[in-house]
């Protein structure tokens, strides 16, 4: 049996055929679709787990798991690692996604993660801000202009008619190299300036924060006089102890996490009591009528990751994989002509996979 392998390569030549713009689109589209589709029993999904530790660096190693009964596993295993940049050269966010039939077990697919994280926690974004902020918002503002940023502004700036991107990063060469890191998107007849936060959070519509701060460290910015309709996408808290956005702010403010069970242990909501907490992204986008009279308000989307959004990406890049015959399929499992026999696999001829491994001929 086979699995579909999509390397970085697969994946970078999947989006030069769709196109950046229709790409991200799409996978707003789709994750539209499924917070409003979302059935708990349907589709399971867990909190995430895993391993946090201070040597030899900090960092963060986790597994996010989802099943759709009856269908497919995926499982996402990611690492957040802030000094890989300083250290390896290397992106903060690490990841690969796998998929398996839960008919036989069958691991259908493997594909580099690091692009579809950062989209769909731009696109995840997006479609609450298009609840949650004003539709004439105009004016965006980042504290942490990482790699995040970059989906993020990509993200909003399909929803939003976008004029001015105030920026702003503990790391100089972060906002000396934004400009040219979004050129891509085409956004010329966007203003980008390099401000200190404290200078242009009242003039901001919406806020982004996705920063690396470290535990204990929070918030990024001061509760100082904002616009009364200021909507936040709160990218970066992913650690106990780990928060961007002050107190006071969140206390009056509308909190929509994405997932709640999360992101009170490691998002925002780890400073508030249940009570204050609003309903998770997918009530949101289901009953969404209910809730555009918070446009008017102070509004937070606690973003810490749901794994039913890399569900939908992956789905997403394997059709298109399919539909490109872009990819590897390759023989990874035991699967030989006696399944009682361990060892049966020993004595049987080796198959000749470099053939098969050499383009996608068939959907697994």
């Amino acid at each position: 049996m086979y699995t579909t392998i999509l390397t970085a390569s697969d994946v970078g030549e999947i989006v030069h055929r769709v196109g950046l713009d229709e790409l991200m689109d799409e996978t707003i589209g789709r994750l539209n679709e499924a917070f409003a589709g979302f059935d708990p029993v349907k589709i399971v999904v867990p909190a995430r787990d895993g391993f946090q530790y201070e040597t030899p660096d900090m960092g963060l190693l986790e597994w996010m798991p989802g099943m759709r009964a009856g269908e497919s596993a995926h499982i996402k295993v990611v690492g957040y690692h802030p000094n890989n940049g300083a250290r390896h050269g290397l992106p903060t966010i690490l990841s690969t996604l796998s998929m398996y039939g839960v008919s036989d077990g069958h691991l259908r697919g493997v594909m580099d993660a690091t692009l579809i994280t950062a989209l769909r926690t731009g696109a995840a974004s997006a479609v609450a801000s298009g609840v949650l902020a004003r539709a004439d918002a105009s004016v965006l503002g980042f504290i942490g202009c990482g790699a995040q940023a970059v989906t993020q502004l990509h993200a909003l700036s399909r929803v939003f008619q976008l004029s001015d991107v105030y920026i702003y990063d503990l790391d100089p060469e972060a906002m000396a190299t934004f400009s040219d890191r979004v050129r891509c998107l085409g956004l010329e007849h966007v203003q980008i300036h390099c401000r200190p936060a404290q200078d242009f959070l009242a003039a901001v519509d919406i806020l982004c924060t996705a920063t690396s701060v470290g535990i204990g460290q929070g918030p990024v910015f001061k509760d100082q006089q904002l616009k009364p309709h200021i909507h936040v996408n709160a990218i970066g808290s992913d650690f106990p102890g780990k928060v961007e956005l002050p107190f006071e702010l969140l206390r009056r403010s509308f909190v929509c996490p994405d997932f709640g069970a999360q992101a009170i242990k490691e998002g925002e909501c780890q400073q508030l009591d249940s009570g204050d907490i609003g309903p998770d992204i997918y009530t949101l986008v289901k009953e969404q009528s209910r809730y555009r009279t918070k446009r008017e308000t102070s509004t937070v989307f606690d973003s810490t990751g749901w794994a039913l959004e890399d569900m939908v990406c992956m789905d997403m890049f394997m059709e298109y994989a399919a539909s490109f015959e872009i990819g590897r399929l390759l023989e990874l499992e035991s699967t030989s002509s006696d399944c009682l026999n361990p060892y049966q696999f020993l004595f049987e001829a080796p198959r000749d996979d470099a053939n098969a491994g050499a383009d996608l001929k068939r959907v697994v």
